[in-house]
């Protein structure tokens, strides 16, 4: 696997660990010597130790899928679980050791990325939307595109009127986002069946956490000027995305 993804999965590891680390801390907390308190520290036990074997099974499945590039379906919703719990965990736990958090925000939707195409989908195009940020548009550009993408007028200014050929090369829906509020609306009013994401790594991050069992693919979009300003990204990733996500991976 990819140094980039070991990141995230090592990440994982050390928050397990500190999962099971709680049992003696807990077990300190409540060291009075009365029905009550040992009653309380059993069930206390009991669910750390259930939730260590859940999440310990859901990291080596996502391990495994990454591995073999197949899912286990009967494993997916674990996995999910792991990335809903541990994901904050990684953060707090990278930031203590000196990791740059985006750097684990890429770690992780590296992950996702893989996870993704271990599904082996086939999705027509029409159930795929390719979720797009503006700061993609020239800045000086006067038609705005947030409402109609096809308000574009193809001057060649920026990539978006590349994007606009590769989804209809593909029939895919191409939506464009001002932020998280409307990116979720937009996804819930459309129910895609599979999304490609173009953002930063926070952005993308928590999109993918909050869109929960919805197959989102990220690719992170390109800051020459900084952050959510003519912004680019490479076409080439968002159509590899789109063949994988349409023709099984």
């Amino acid at each position: 696997m990819e140094s980039k993804k070991r990141l995230y999965l090592g990440l994982l590891l050390l928050s397990l660990v500190l999962v099971i680390a709680l049992i003696p801390i807990i077990g300190i907390l409540f060291k009075q010597d009365t029905l009550f308190s040992k009653v309380i520290l059993t069930g206390i036990v009991s669910v750390l130790g259930l939730l260590f074997i859940l999440l310990g099974l859901g990291i080596l499945a996502i391990v495994i899928m990454i591995i073999r590039s197949k899912t286990i379906p009967s494993l997916e919703n674990i996995t999910k679980l792991v990335n809903e719990m541990l994901f904050p965990l990684t953060l707090i736990i990278g930031k203590l050791l000196g990791i740059k958090t985006e750097k684990i925000r890429s770690s992780y939707i590296a992950v996702n990325n893989n996870l993704v195409k271990s599904k082996k989908l086939f999705l027509n195009g029409n159930r795929v939307m390719i979720l797009l940020p503006h700061c993609l548009q020239d800045a000086d550009c006067p038609h705005k595109i947030t409402m109609d993408i096809n308000n574009c007028q193809h001057c060649g200014k920026c990539c978006i009127n590349d994007l606009i050929e590769i989804g209809k090369k593909y029939s895919a829906i191409i939506k464009v986002a001002t932020g998280g509020t409307l990116a979720r609306k937009l996804i819930e009013d459309i129910r895609p069946a599979g999304v490609i994401a173009v953002a930063c790594e926070r952005d993308l991050s928590m999109g993918i956490q909050e869109c929960g069992a919805l197959p989102v693919y990220g690719v992170l979009n390109c800051r020459p000027n900084g952050p959510c300003y003519n912004t680019s990204v490479d076409i080439d990733k968002v159509e590899q995305a789109l063949v994988m996500i349409c023709k099984g991976g």
